[in-house]
């Protein structure tokens, strides 16, 4: 399974996630490790079984065990955190001020370099959606002199990914439904 193999599978109303695909996994902006390990991280947080596989065996293989055992433990990490980040935000009051009790010690150590963690964690907090994380995230990265160009295209890669596990959904929803209706 490849990226190859995702982009078939796509069908032609998505034809610009394809394109996307195709673009974005020779992305220059990025290192080869921040690319990967982007593709890898934004695989793991659409939890599309089909795209974390294709996505693995395509960019895995780019990836030192560290790096990829790092990318993993960002999608791991910003899953928790995401959700509990985006609670205190948005309610706010006096859990903004607590602290949050959740181990974290993989953002200490990573296995990688602080800047490459920090671009995966903040590719999965713009999947799941938390505001606050992505602020933290991109301010770090950008003080470590990650540009706005390398941030986007990290965005950008999260983006696509997430769309295509969503259409694959959408698709097997539909397939499934058409098989119990037949």
């Amino acid at each position: 399974m490849s990226i190859e193999t995702l982009k078939n599978r796509l069908p032609d109303y998505a034809k610009d996630l394809r394109l996307n695909l195709g673009t974005l996994a020779t992305e220059p902006s990025l290192t080869a490790q921040q690319r990967a390990g982007t593709f890898v991280a934004a695989a793991l947080a659409t939890r599309n079984a089909e795209v974390i596989r294709a996505v693995t065996a395509e960019f895995a293989p780019q990836l030192a065990p560290e790096a990829l055992a790092a990318a993993r433990a960002a999608a791991a990490v910003m899953g928790m955190n995401n959700v509990y980040y985006r609670f205190t935000h948005l309610v706010g009051g006096d859990y903004l001020n607590m602290p949050a009790k959740l181990r974290m010690n993989v953002m200490a150590r990573p296995g990688v370099a602080k800047e490459d963690f920090e671009l995966w964690s903040l590719a999965v907090s713009a999947v799941n959606g938390c505001g606050m994380c992505m602020e933290s995230h991109e301010k770090v990265v950008r003080a470590a002199g990650l540009t706005a160009e390398q941030v986007q295209s990290a965005v950008r890669i999260a983006a696509v990914v997430h769309a295509v596990g969503a259409v694959l959904d959408g698709e097997d929803a539909v397939a499934t439904e058409q098989l119990a209706a037949a």
